[in-house]
């Protein structure tokens, strides 16, 4: 699982195993299911048993490879992987359907990682303004406001003012909304030169974990279906 993305009908036909089990349904004897798999696969504080869905992570266990291929870069994993797929960037630059299957499951991963992954303000030489998670708030973390003259690719670095090492208040109101840019000037930037970080913000060590990759999807899907019922009597297999 923590290799290829596996396919959806096996995540299901093993998720129909566990529920079975879980019922006590011994071949074709039909029982009721008293609360639905969503409400079972919850966690234990939450209320549910912590059951596994199997998709979400399958798709948490692929973005620990991701996370390796951002991190590592010195290791041989990172280098032959760059060198064959995303030669000019970083993995979150890599097109999809240009490898292998082991290659694909791995991007598969990718989406995980985008949507709670963080950028540290260096230098502002790599995150880009328009696509990049880096502002500092939990629910808004990317800017919304439209890219206009400086174009979707622009850089960080462009609102700074590089000798003084501060901000450029003044482009910076003109260009982004009243609480983007009130973010923005609030972000420290160092006084020496240094690179821009990423980092995991739901660990407290800032690396990836299975573990909290699980919790972002499982937080995800439930803010996705709000109305789901947690008690399904009727439901059978």
């Amino acid at each position: 699982m923590s290799c290829f993305k596996l396919p959806i009908s096996l995540c299901n036909d093993i998720e129909t195993l566990i529920r079975k089990f879980w019922w006590e349904q011994r071949g074709n004897q039909r029982k009721i299911h008293w609360t639905s798999w969503h409400s079972l696969c919850k966690s234990k504080c939450m209320g549910g048993l912590g059951f596994k869905d199997l998709q979400k992570f399958n798709d948490s266990m692929l973005a620990k490879q991701v996370w390796r291929l951002l991190g590592n870069e010195d290791s041989l994993f990172h280098r032959l992987f760059k060198a064959k797929f995303f030669p000019n960037g970083s993995i979150l630059d890599a097109k999809a359907g240009t490898g292998s299957f082991a290659w694909e499951s791995i991007l598969k991963g990718r989406e995980v990682i985008s949507k709670g992954l963080r950028w540290r303000v260096g230098n502002g030489s790599e995150i880009r303004i328009f696509q990049d998670n880096w502002l500092p708030d939990h629910y808004l973390n990317r800017v919304l406001s439209p890219p206009d003259f400086l174009g979707i690719d622009a850089r960080v670095f462009v609102l700074m003012d590089g000798v003084n090492r501060s901000w450029l208040h003044e482009i910076i109101d003109n260009l982004f909304l009243p609480h983007e840019a009130k973010m923005i000037k609030s972000l420290p930037i160092s006084l020496v030169d240094c690179e821009d970080k990423i980092f995991w913000p739901l660990t407290a060590n800032g690396e990836y974990s299975v573990k909290t990759g699980y919790r972002l999807l499982s937080n995800l899907g439930a803010s996705d279906n709000p109305s789901s019922s947690d008690i399904s009597l009727s439901k059978q297999i």
